[in-house]
């Protein structure tokens, strides 16, 4: 997804690396991914708000295809960052904002504005990561096969191999691309990923620990709750009792994540 906040500024960590953003950038996220970190209200008090634009391969295919020559940028092999906004970016966005005041114009212009925000996202310093995602011969583009893989089956045992096989790349260079992109192991990011749909189980369905813990996966309640409370800062009864408390009307900074969704699919904001 491409997201943009209008109010307030978020900070998220995944992988041990944590970004800050706030009105002044943007940020592109091209493969699922565990995160998770803090929102904040602006310095005026007014609570965080922010828009997103879903990543749709079949439409940057199309656009790359009629925009051939757009010049390269410097590269990062991963699969997340953050660049400044531009006028050019934000002016696109604000009209495809302000079609929410004239409903009946949305199914002619929005796909115009779609096109256009990811126009200027791919000139930009990101541009090479939404070229990629639609490439399908691209390691970030099999780094994402592989995701979709893990993600539709997060509660059952991880074969490395199988899962290097199945997208075409050795065990030595998956393991290397997939560290890149992700900023964690085959491994971690199937942990990150049963965590954090423990932790939606937890607080959200009303799941008890064991329930949780077998529910994603772990066999053993006591190595879920440890990892967990290493993961979380907290053992799981505790934490989900914080969250929970947490969702009472306040203005101070809201914890979230990024779970797995019933059907898989990257949240939007």
């Amino acid at each position: 997804m491409v997201n943009m906040i209008l109010q307030g500024s978020k900070s998220m960590t995944v992988g041990g690396q944590t970004l800050h953003y706030d009105p002044a950038t943007y940020f592109v996220m091209s493969i699922g991914l565990p995160a998770a970190g803090t929102v904040h209200p602006s310095t005026a008090g007014e609570p965080y708000l922010a828009v997103a634009l879903t990543l749709e391969p079949p439409m940057l295919v199309s656009l790359l295809s009629d925009l051939p020559n757009i010049a390269g940028q410097s590269r990062q092999e991963t699969g997340f960052s953050v660049a400044a906004v531009t006028p050019e970016l934000l002016d696109a966005w604000v009209r495809m904002l302000r079609l929410m005041k004239t409903p009946t114009d949305i199914p002619a212009l929005a796909p115009a504005y779609e096109r256009e925000i990811l126009y200027r996202v791919l000139q930009g310093p990101m541009g090479w990561m939404l070229r990629d995602i639609a490439t399908p011969g691209s390691a970030l583009a099999k780094i994402n096969q592989a995701i979709q893989i893990i993600r539709c089956d997060y509660a059952k045992p991880l074969r490395v191999e199988g899962l290097a096989e199945s997208v075409a790349m050795s065990v030595s260079a998956f393991h290397r691309h997939f560290k890149a992109v992700t900023a964690l192991s085959p491994l971690q990011y199937q942990k990150q990923i049963r965590l954090l749909q423990a932790r939606t189980l937890l607080t959200a369905s009303g799941y008890g620990v064991t329930a949780a813990a077998h529910e994603v996966g772990y066999e053993s309640p006591t190595q879920f709750s440890r990892e967990y409370a290493r993961e979380f800062g907290l053992p799981p009864a505790k934490d989900t009792a914080r969250i929970v408390a947490s969702w009472k009307p306040s203005p101070a900074a809201s914890a979230f994540g990024f779970p797995l969704n019933p059907d898989g699919a990257t949240p939007r904001r």
